[in-house]
């Protein structure tokens, strides 16, 4: 059994997503942002940075989204969510899991919680930089789509567009979100359509940028 630590609509959607998406057996435990949780002795002892997603696996915890999202789609091999280890395929699969995990992700933490990197005095530049990356990294994704699409790999559907989703939903309140990007609303509406996506979204309660 695998029991996932998560909190709605946060970096766990992806790897809740898979769960249900490969029809994984697993268990829930919620972690409550507004008490804090997870920055309880008890959560730290399983993740100590105190964020979610944490996934025990065998009982040992493992912990970073973009990991976990390449460990459950590895559990899985016949569904098809992720190339065969060696190909080149599998290359491009590692390119975009780390593109998402590295480029795009961590600018949205900047935009956020923009005193961290700039300190206050500094955290209006800080957004607008973060929001310059956000925008750059959606080009770049908008224009991929349009040439080799409709998924990131092409016809086939990999962890990677789960992964892609759930960043460009984060983006819903920015200026410009990711739905102003033709590319990715085609692959955003064709991934809001899976029935996995429908039933993670009743389970997590959410109701912003629902299909």
């Amino acid at each position: 059994m695998l029991t996932l630590f998560y909190s709605p609509g946060t970096a766990s959607f992806v790897v809740h997503w898979l769960l249900i998406e490969l029809g994984l057996p697993h268990e829930l435990r919620l972690v409550d942002f507004e008490a804090r949780q997870q920055k309880s002795p008890e959560y730290l002892k399983l993740n100590p940075g105190g964020v979610v997603p944490t996934l025990l696996v065998d009982g040992e915890p493992v912990t970073e989204c973009a990991a976990l999202a390449m460990h459950l789609a590895d559990l899985v091999p016949a569904a098809g969510l992720a190339p065969t280890p060696g190909s080149i395929e599998r290359a491009r699969y590692y390119q975009w899991i780390a593109y998402c995990a590295n480029t795009l992700q961590p600018a949205f933490r900047a935009w956020w919680y923009p005193d961290e990197p700039a300190g206050p005095e500094h955290a209006e530049l800080a957004k607008a930089a973060a929001q310059s990356r956000i925008e750059a990294c959606f080009d770049r994704l908008d224009a991929h789509l349009a040439a080799h699409g409709p998924y990131l790999l092409g016809e086939n559907l990999s962890a990677a567009d789960l992964y892609l989703t759930m960043l460009m939903r984060w983006s819903r309140k920015l200026p410009k979100p990711a739905l102003d990007w033709p590319g990715l609303r085609a692959h955003a509406d064709r991934m809001r359509a899976r029935p996995s996506f429908r039933a993670l979204y009743a389970v997590e309660g959410l109701e912003e940028w629902a299909p």
